[in-house]
């Protein structure tokens, strides 16, 4: 099956009060993936950096309304996920193949000032794209050690996703045993960012991610564990090391550029232990 965590991200410039429809990251689209028939489609995270407190909203006429919709308050410098999937069994949005989400946001008025969010979304199957993801029964079952990566990143101060580097680049830290699958569990920054993301060819060439939050290290270092535990779907990454050079790690900042040490929390699995875990019919976690 396809199965993809798929990142979309925007962004806007000074909107002040009036909602704002977000120019998107370069290559990202709000149209959903045109998916197999019947097979589900959840939006599983939507969190926004804001400079000033603010609101972010994502409609569709496929949704609750077409007037607010979800819609999240974003305070000053706090990038939380705001749908009810994390820690709990909650209930994720339910999305449409080839419908098109409008998403805007509020926040500051200061001419220059980016406010910038992200949507993470959750694919059944996508015809010909894969990922490669196991549950936190697997994981706890098969995980043999624990590695941490550090990669520096430096975003630029245009939007979007920027600042990639390959995972392994941090000098002195490529450490992955040969041929060696490793789950992607989460991570911290010790410097904000929006948004984190991992892409290469373990993801199917899109983008898996988790909010950037500096003051929440204890969110974002178990953020795909919590989030497949929520859902009870298979959403913890999985990455081989003979793919690290073409794994990359980008970030996603407002307008001022920011160079972050971002620390990947990685668990060595035992080999050949990443067998695909089972889908539910209906609501995640049910």
């Amino acid at each position: 099956m396809g199965r993809i965590l798929d990142t979309v991200t925007g962004f806007v410039t000074a909107p002040g009060a009036t909602f704002t429809a977000w120019t998107l990251a370069t290559g990202d689209s709000l149209a959903v993936r045109a998916a197999t028939p019947a097979s589900n489609i959840w939006l599983i995270g939507a969190w926004a950096w804001n400079q000033v407190a603010g609101v972010m909203r994502v409609r569709s006429p496929r949704l609750h309304d077409n007037v607010q919709g979800i819609r999240m308050r974003t305070p000053v410098n706090l990038v939380q996920n705001k749908i009810p999937m994390r820690l709990t069994r909650g209930a994720a949005q339910k999305l449409f193949t080839q419908d098109t989400l409008i998403v805007e946001q509020t926040g500051s008025a200061v001419g220059g000032q980016i406010e910038t969010g992200s949507l993470l979304i959750w694919y059944d199957d996508v015809p010909g794209v894969a990922g490669r993801f196991i549950d936190q029964a697997t994981l706890q079952k098969n995980g043999v050690n624990i590695m941490e990566q550090e990669v520096t990143v430096t975003t630029g101060v245009a939007g979007g996703y920027s600042g990639g580097v390959a995972i392994n680049s941090q000098a002195g830290t490529d450490n992955w045993k040969a041929n060696t699958d490793y789950a992607l569990v989460g991570g911290v920054t010790d410097s904000r960012l929006a948004t984190i993301t991992v892409k290469g060819v373990d993801t199917g060439n899109v983008r898996v991610s988790f909010p950037g939050e500096l003051t929440e290290p204890d969110e974002s270092i178990n953020w795909f564990p919590s989030i497949s535990a929520a859902a009870g779907l298979p959403m913890i990454p999985v990455l081989n090391s003979q793919n690290k050079g073409a794994i990359t790690v980008e970030g996603v900042s407002q307008q001022v550029g920011v160079t972050a040490v971002i620390t990947l929390a990685l668990v060595e699995l035992a080999q050949g232990s990443v067998p695909g875990a089972p889908l539910p019919a209906a609501q995640p976690g049910v």
